[in-house]
């Protein structure tokens, strides 16, 4: 699958949606013996009684909950389609005596850490992965992991297996928290790190269930940061149509594969930088299920920190408002064309009214960030917290300007 052509541009709605991205249609569970339409699965561990079920993840073109982005927002190229406890992980990086990064040493401090998570429901089977937040037997994944969940069996990387529900979810960052029924006193919460020190090039590991297989890990480096990616969300329980995920996700070059969505991105420490959602693939005929192409995305940990903890708390969560409708754009600064998020209208008694943006300013940073795309700010917004401060750079009238914006509560989540 190529990333989707131009559409409709992306709006904030007020509420920081975009709207510009193709639709992602379910999928079936697949292994390597089995025909990617069949949904069955072969061997005790995968077997639920006699529910005669198809696959109820929304996952498209990645089978077991990965999603395929159907847009990296800030290129026109086609898409090659902290927790309260902690591990065992070492600070700093880990190496060998010989200088190299140690992987089996990460590999060994991070495998328990995360786990594979099998979903029955009343239209299907399937699979995906997460991983262990705390010591209270709660797990993060993606919402569309878990969307339409009747039935949930966690897999621990030792076998250990036990039935879990859905605590919360949250459709508009595709993370949600799973609770074990029975909570072992062994857990081994994931230890969370900061993903705002990651370097384009530092080497990463990604560990999950990919097509059923779990404990496996894979490695590759930080291709990018802050790279703007639209993907269809799970959709709502009130059966409304589902909602764009935008993320200002991690990209990076370690194998990514159906099942390995929810499962964790580490750095060179062990430590969480990501949760892996979505992988780019290039259309190929007749083939439905995308494999890795050296391009998967991560949403990043501070996102996954701050949506996960209100989860836990509350079920549910708040998110960053400020109240511009958007479109990609472009203005010419000293002779120079810069391309951004243009502002079409602006909100009365919204953050932005307040900090005194008009329609037909064009956002070009935030924070000392370039925002290439209307997209690009929307992610931005969405990992913020309301009640955070942030600094928006913009052109007006051919001249650069700043203005300090508030970020505030949704209306529609106060």
């Amino acid at each position: 699958m190529s990333t989707s052509p131009q559409g409709p541009e992306p709006t904030d709605d007020a509420l920081g949606h975009a709207e510009h991205t193709a639709p992602i249609h379910p999928q079936t569970e697949a292994t390597a013996a089995v025909p990617p339409h069949q949904g069955k699965r072969s061997g005790p561990r995968r077997r639920w009684g006699d529910i005669a079920v198809a696959s109820v993840l929304a996952a498209a073109l990645s089978s077991g909950g990965t999603y395929a982005a159907v847009r990296a927002a800030d290129s026109e190229a086609p898409a090659a389609a902290v927790s309260n406890s902690s591990n065992a992980a070492v600070q700093g990086s880990v190496v060998s005596l010989t200088g190299a990064q140690d992987w089996a040493a990460i590999a060994s401090s991070v495998t328990p850490s995360v786990v594979s998570i099998d979903v029955a429901g009343q239209s299907g089977v399937g699979a995906g992965s997460g991983v262990i937040w705390d010591n209270q037997g709660h797990l993060v994944t993606n919402a569309h992991v878990v969307e339409g969940a009747q039935q949930l069996r966690v897999f621990l990387a030792d076998g250990r297996s036990y039935s879990g529900k859905v605590v919360g979810t949250d459709v508009s960052t595709d993370l949600a928290v799973v609770k074990l029924d029975n909570v072992p006193a062994n857990l081994t919460p994931i230890t969370v790190g900061d993903d705002s020190a990651l370097r384009v090039g530092d080497p990463v590991m990604a560990v999950g269930n990919p097509l059923g297989l779990s404990g496996t890990v894979t490695t590759g480096i930080v291709s990018a940061l802050d790279r703007p990616v639209s993907t269809q969300g799970a959709a709502t329980q009130q059966g409304s149509p589902a909602s764009q995920v935008v993320t200002n996700a991690i990209q990076t070059s370690a194998a990514i594969n159906p099942g390995n969505s929810g499962g964790a991105l580490v750095d060179g420490a062990g430590h969480l930088v990501g949760i892996n959602s979505s992988i780019a693939a290039l259309p190929t005929a007749g083939q439905s299920q995308p494999g890795s192409i050296g391009i998967g995305f991560a949403i990043p940990s501070n996102e996954v920190k701050l949506i996960a903890d209100q989860l836990i708390a509350h079920g549910s969560a708040q998110h960053a408002f400020l109240g511009v409708g958007l479109k990609d754009g472009e203005a010419t600064v000293d002779g120079a064309t810069l391309t951004g998020a243009q502002v079409q209208q602006v909100e009365d008694n919204s953050p932005a009214k307040a900090a005194g943006l008009q329609a037909g300013d064009l956002i070009v940073g935030i924070d000392g960030e370039a925002v290439p795309s209307a997209t690009a700010l929307v992610g931005q917004v969405r990992e913020r917290g309301a009640g955070k401060q942030a600094t928006l750079s913009y052109v007006r009238d051919g001249q650069k300007a700043e203005a300090t914006v508030t970020l505030a509560t949704r209306p529609d989540e106060g």
